[in-house]
């Protein structure tokens, strides 16, 4: 099936009338749909529909276009079976996970529509007491959301339904692999109505719509998910043009383990941390540092449990990791099992590209465990994205501490200990936004803010209340009655 972009409140063809094709990543003989094929031209078109529709939808109030965000939430209830099936033929993870992500972006549009009811500003108290001294929240305009793959339910929503309901209008770029899921919530937007030019989906490579978004002059602010290396490129565009930018990129996420921790919930979150999704999160587990004293104990339970994933299509209900969402992505992934073979660590389970079988015609690799890893070894310092854990034996927290902190990257971290006293210090002496104690590194509730440190993050957050942040100015007003 041929989908299109949507702009200006319409389905439409790209200028070129080029597609390009989304294939199955657990079958790469299926192909899920054709989208466009876009260029510079299909985004101006976007970003002027936007800056139009503009002048009307910031007008309207806050309560009406969080009404908007409630009628979405239920067209994409009541299409969670199809939504959450496209996202796994898409870009592989199980059909659980998927169904699980669509709830959440249920959950995020109408946390956001509820959000339209909450103040923008404060009565300030003035040195003359005539004076009305107070602020309020504008929108900052036309707003570029460039979403990934991995996460191509929750990652959109928690971009576009804030800022619609914050008074921006939205160009959306999703990630080629997921074109298709995101042409169906957009779907759902249009279906409930959303005045025309408000939201805009344009389609195609991120190196020419990506671009195109990031350096249109009309374009106020940049919402970007990905890697380290195109973050970097649209926050220099951005600031360099006055655009407001807000990044969330890589992590390298440690967990520790003390010998005070419950090793089985250790071991168990761990794994899950590591596994599931096949790897492919920005807060997954990849360096665990454990304790000497229990190491071999830990190190045990790990192997026990990787040796029971079940590796296979994420719609075979008994899979518990999927493929890989793309070759490229299979080919990076064992490139750096292989680098971790040179550099001397030792491979305890998996670290094979599966080609037999029920596999031959996908992207899957095995749930894949380093030891003897050392902390400035390239697996333990650069974001593999895939299902890959380096164990890292430690003689003491501080040791943990020290190691963990030791990376470009601070996005999430977590610690497994009964001890009070270690958890304070480790929430506060670890660098990274995201913290759990007795949790997987992985997942934040959709109240609270996302957000990381160092590489990972422009220092901006998401999600909860903090959206409000980036997506609106500050004007600050004084009223002074005349006599």
């Amino acid at each position: 099936m041929d989908y299109l972009n949507y702009i200006d409140g319409a389905w439409i063809s790209a200028e070129s009338k080029e597609t390009l094709s989304s294939i199955n990543p657990a079958n790469t003989n299926e192909v899920i749909g054709h989208f466009p094929s876009s260029s510079e031209q299909d985004v101006d078109f976007a970003v002027k529909a936007a800056k139009q529709a503009l002048k009307g939808w910031r007008k309207q109030s806050s309560i009406d276009r969080g009404n908007y965000l409630h009628k979405t939430a239920d067209l994409l209830e009541d299409r969670i079976e199809d939504i959450a099936i496209t996202a796994t033929k898409e870009m592989g993870k199980t059909l659980a996970e998927c169904k699980g992500e669509v709830a959440r972006g249920v959950a995020i549009l109408r946390y956001y529509a509820q959000e339209g009811y909450r103040k923008t500003g404060d009565i300030i108290p003035s040195a003359d007491s005539r004076n009305l001294l107070y602020t309020t929240r504008v929108p900052i305009g036309v707003v570029g959301v460039i979403s990934p793959w991995n996460f191509p339910i929750a990652i959109p929503i928690w971009k576009i339904a804030p800022a619609l309901v914050f008074g921006n209008t939205v160009v959306f770029k999703p990630a080629s692999e997921t074109s298709i899921t995101a042409a169906k919530i957009v779907e759902a937007f249009h279906e409930a109505g959303i005045p025309k030019g408000v939201l805009n989906l344009v389609q195609g490579r991120g190196s020419i719509i990506g671009d195109a978004i990031v350096n249109h002059r009309a374009v106020n602010g940049i919402t970007f998910t990905g890697s380290n290396q195109v973050g970097k490129k649209v926050a220099g565009i951005a600031a360099g043009r006055g655009a407001k930018f807000q990044l969330e990129m890589g992590g390298k996420n440690p967990t520790i383990v003390l010998e005070d921790a419950d090793l089985n919930l250790a071991a168990e979150l761990t794994v899950s941390a590591a596994m599931k999704h096949t790897g492919q999160k920005c807060t997954a587990t990849s360096r665990c540092f454990v304790q000497s004293s229990v190491y071999d104990l830990f190190k045990q339970k790990i192997i026990d449990k990787v040796k029971n994933i079940k590796v296979g299509s994420g719609l075979d209900p008994d899979t518990y990791m999927g493929p890989l969402a793309s070759s490229s992505q299979l080919d990076t992934v064992a490139g750096y099992i292989e680098k971790g073979k040179e550099e001397g660590a030792t491979l305890l389970i998996g670290g094979n590209v599966l080609k037999e079988n029920e596999y031959e015609d996908g992207f899957y690799v095995e749930p894949t465990v380093f030891e003897n890893v050392k902390n400035e070894m390239v697996i333990a310092q650069e974001e593999i994205f895939g299902p890959v854990l380096c164990l890292i034996k430690i003689d003491t927290f501080e040791e943990a501490i020290d190691q963990a902190n030791d990376t470009q990257f601070g996005l999430a971290a977590s610690l497994f200990t009964r001890d009070l006293a270690k958890s304070l210090a480790f929430i506060d002496e670890i660098e990274a936004g995201m913290i759990k104690v007795n949790g997987e590194s992985a997942g934040v509730e959709l109240q609270a803010p996302f957000g990381g440190m160092k590489g990972s993050s422009s220092y901006s957050r998401e999600q909860g209340q903090a959206a409000i942040e980036f997506f609106t100015s500050t004007k600050t007003i004084t009223i002074t009655p005349t006599a």
